[in-house]
């Protein structure tokens, strides 16, 4: 690639492509000492996928509360589905229980603690 781009003008488009990736060869190369690092980002595309389709819908919430509320629900379903938990069973079963849940177990109800209430009256029995 040091070959090629010595015979380019400094404007050309190409050579301006070459200068980048020369500048970052150690960090575009990583990949092929870890096995883990993947040479894409596709992953992190499909990630925010989502988002990025939703983002015309999110202009008409109502107004800026509206908005935020918006913002909550899709971070706690998206936690959710991090952590391998059912979005709309996790959500359904946290408002059902939430007006009786004490206040100082409130963490037993996010999704990395989440279990549900038929397995936990398993877990009793």
């Amino acid at each position: 690639m040091r070959e090629h781009r010595a015979k380019l003008s400094r404007g050309n488009d190409v050579a301006k492509a070459m200068d980048y990736m020369l500048k970052r060869w150690t960090v575009f190369t990583r990949f092929l000492d870890d096995g883990r690092i993947c040479l894409s980002n596709n992953a992190a595309e499909r990630g925010v996928r989502g988002i990025a389709l939703g983002r015309k819908s999110w202009m008409f919430c109502g107004s800026d509360r509206g908005g935020q509320r918006a913002a909550v629900m899709y971070s706690l379903i998206v936690t959710a589905k991090m952590n391998d938990v059912d979005p709309q069973a996790w959500l359904a079963d946290v408002l059902a229980r939430i007006a009786e849940h004490s206040v100082q177990k409130l963490d037993e109800l996010l999704p990395w603690n989440w279990c549900p209430l038929d397995a936990q009256a398993r877990q009793a029995a």
